[in-house]
């Protein structure tokens, strides 16, 4: 039987509780033709936005929470585990570079929230995700707004993000992504950076030893606030506040 310790980590701004539930405050090979053709096509697209933020706010909003009082957060799930990501690798000129793939299927579910505006961020890692853990990361947030503002939760449409779970939470919403637009949630960037400087191209153990490497990486992410600013701003996220 799993036991539970919990560890207060005030200079990342983050709690670590070991199993079962964790709070937790490169490599590089030349890019091919068709890849940086992909890449330039990319850039020449539209960037999308959310449209009608500002609207979809206020109708979610208490009457008495004026806009200049509303923080918005991007939050989201990584499966992190044996299965791992592999990513490219630094190599000598003529050799191909090797990864290691697991085949073992022990995994856990990393929960992030990121406050783009103030820098502030929250996340738990449990063995697997439904609508009570979810309520447990809400209610990370709601704690972690001050008295008299009003947390806006972005999120995508997974099956356990449902509006219900703020029934009992005063000062959070959700605020759901259109269906099939991770490119809005700036969460998706923070999953990419994890795995590339952290997380990829290596073996685990087990379970703890997947939670104590999650639980490393998101306390190095955090722990520069002007890189967490800087990767999760959205230009749009100005309701004219």
């Amino acid at each position: 039987m799993k036991c539970c310790k919990v560890i207060f980590n005030r200079s990342l701004r983050s709690i670590i509780i070991r199993t079962p539930f964790i709070i937790c405050s490169n490599h590089w090979v030349s890019v091919g033709r068709q890849v940086a053709r992909n890449t330039l096509s990319n850039l020449k697209k539209p960037k999308k936005t959310l449209k009608k933020l500002q609207i979809e706010t206020i109708k979610l909003l208490p009457g008495h929470i004026a806009l200049d009082k509303v923080e918005f957060w991007f939050q989201d799930e990584a499966r992190i585990g044996q299965q791992n990501t592999t990513t490219r690798l630094w190599s000598m000129k003529g050799c191909r570079p090797r990864a290691v793939k697991q085949q073992q299927f022990d995994y856990a579910y990393l929960f992030g929230a990121v406050c783009p505006a103030t820098g502030e961020t929250e996340a738990l890692i449990a063995p697997y995700v439904d609508k009570n853990i979810m309520t447990l990361h809400l209610e990370q947030l709601s704690a972690k707004t001050q008295t008299g503002r009003h947390a806006v939760v972005i999120m995508d449409g997974a099956g356990w993000h449902q509006a219900s779970l703020v029934e009992g939470i005063r000062n959070v919403s959700i605020l759901k992504l259109p269906p099939y637009s991770p490119e809005l949630n700036p969460i998706e960037q923070v999953w990419s950076w994890l795995r590339q400087h952290h997380l990829a191209n290596r073996c685990f153990s087990g379970y703890d030893d997947i939670v104590d490497a999650c639980s490393m990486a998101w306390n190095d992410f955090i722990s520069d606030v002007k890189r967490v600013t800087k990767m999760c701003s959205r230009d749009w996220l100005d309701v004219g506040n």
